[in-house]
């Protein structure tokens, strides 16, 4: 029986990708797993050329959704009381440092070392 025409000189079914492939390609990308990896990992493996043409949104978003969930854990966190939390919050986004400041008060001892030279032939007082 006669093959019927599809309109692709290749006879390949075009590909349409699944919510559950977009959802790992996702995930993988939140993760930082790179793209060559992620494509192996479609279906039986695919073209990294075709991961970024079905899966560009999935692509350019993932890592963006990740830093924004874990962000707002961070800050949950933070707003809930945990002062380790909130320290990394105000540091990493509300620019604060921490710093170590050194202040004297009061008279500085000063340590004073007299140097008394000797002759080659003397030696130290032993009493």
């Amino acid at each position: 029986m006669a093959r019927k025409a599809t309109g692709n000189p290749n006879g390949r079914p075009p590909f349409k990708p699944t919510a559950e492939e977009r959802k790992t390609v996702e995930m993988m990308g939140a993760v930082g797993v790179p793209q060559a990896s992620i494509a192996m990992c479609i279906r039986d493996g695919i073209d990294v050329k075709t991961l970024k043409e079905h899966f560009g949104p999935e692509l350019k978003t993932a890592l963006i959704k990740a830093n924004a969930k874990v962000a707002g854990a961070m800050f949950n966190k933070a707003i809930k009381g945990d002062v380790g939390a909130g320290r990394f919050w105000l540091n990493c986004r509300a620019g604060w440092k921490e710093t170590n400041v050194n202040e004297m008060t009061g008279n500085p001892v000063v340590n004073q070392f007299v140097f008394v030279p000797m002759g080659v032939d003397d030696e130290p007082n032993k009493d």
